[in-house]
């Protein structure tokens, strides 16, 4: 099965992150440097974390983390500087992921118990509403469609045969459910999910080792990526997000690596091959791109 189960613990990299925030000059062949600025390591303090796994940035220039185990939201500058963070213990979250919508608050999924929410949040943490998601004992993404004020959200569900089938859920901002994406072309394992400035939405199914790409109508467009280590291959890709020429970056989770593809699904390059391990990557509109890794550190890449 490609996803950690609820109820594991994922082992820690036995490149251990160095407390505060360090800078890095990494230089790929044929391209400029690329400078990062990396910051966090294990623990429960103050910035630090216990598996950050989702990422979204604020058009304020605001990077939320999803700190998983922690059961908190932490909040730092473009800087890697720690701002203010909240706690999501209140509903006994566990939150898997995290998304600005148009208003600037946040939306929030993850699992409480026995059952999975998407919580709203004021961005200083105040809860304002809550949607049951019910229980499918697997990991959520979310992401909002600022343009049509809805929020979506993915879903693995196991059938009876025992295999994972997936879906795309979306809500109103009231918590009532519209509909759920075209499901022609069969999702396995959706897991982070993203909406490019045209509507367009982007799946990264995490069994399948591809992208799926839906319209604006939200009917299948194309998919890409296959399982490998090759170039524009895929395998166990998490986070996805868009920068602002409509390139598509993934969080390429298995090879340890983040990759470029243009708005067509061709691969342009590799972003970083840390060997850390991507989860969750976000845009921020000032440019810079956020990745968070399973050693418990987060990086801002700038000229990447």
């Amino acid at each position: 099965m490609a996803v950690v189960p609820l109820n594991l613990e994922v082992p820690t990299s036995s490149n251990a992150s160095t407390s505060g925030r360090n800078h890095h000059h990494n230089q790929r062949q044929g391209e400029c440097h690329t400078e990062s600025i990396t910051f966090g390591e294990k623990g429960s303090e103050t910035g630090q974390f216990n598996l950050p796994f989702g990422a979204t940035v604020s058009d304020e220039g605001e990077i939320f983390i999803a700190d998983c185990w922690n059961q908190r939201i932490q909040v730092f500058t473009l800087q890697g500087m720690f701002v203010r963070q909240f706690t999501t213990s209140k509903q006994n979250l566990v939150p898997h992921d995290v998304a600005v919508d148009g208003e600037g608050n946040l939306w929030v999924v993850g699992r409480s118990g026995l059952t999975e929410l998407a919580v709203q949040y004021h961005k200083h943490g105040n809860e304002l509403r809550k949607i049951d998601l019910g229980n499918s004992g697997w990991w959520r993404g979310v992401a909002v469609d600022t343009r049509r004020n809805c929020i979506l959200i993915t879903q693995t569900t196991t059938g009876d045969r025992g295999s994972p089938h997936g879906k795309v859920l979306l809500f109103r901002a009231d918590g009532t459910c519209i509909q759920a994406v075209d499901r022609r072309q069969m999702l396995e394992n959706p897991i982070y999910i993203a909406v490019d400035t045209k509507g367009n939405i982007l799946v990264s199914d995490c069994e399948k080792h591809c992208v799926f790409v839906y319209s604006e109508d939200r009917q299948f467009q194309f998919k890409f990526g296959d399982e490998g280590s090759g170039e524009g291959q895929l395998c166990l890709p998490c986070g996805i997000c868009t920068d602002r020429a409509g390139n598509i970056i993934v969080a390429d989770s298995g090879n340890k690596c983040v990759e470029m593809f243009d708005k067509t699904g061709k691969f342009l390059k590799h972003v970083t091959t840390d060997k850390r391990g991507p989860r969750a990557v976000a845009m921020a509109t000032q440019g810079q791109l956020i990745v968070t890794f399973w050693n418990h550190t987060v990086s801002i890449l700038q000229n990447y």
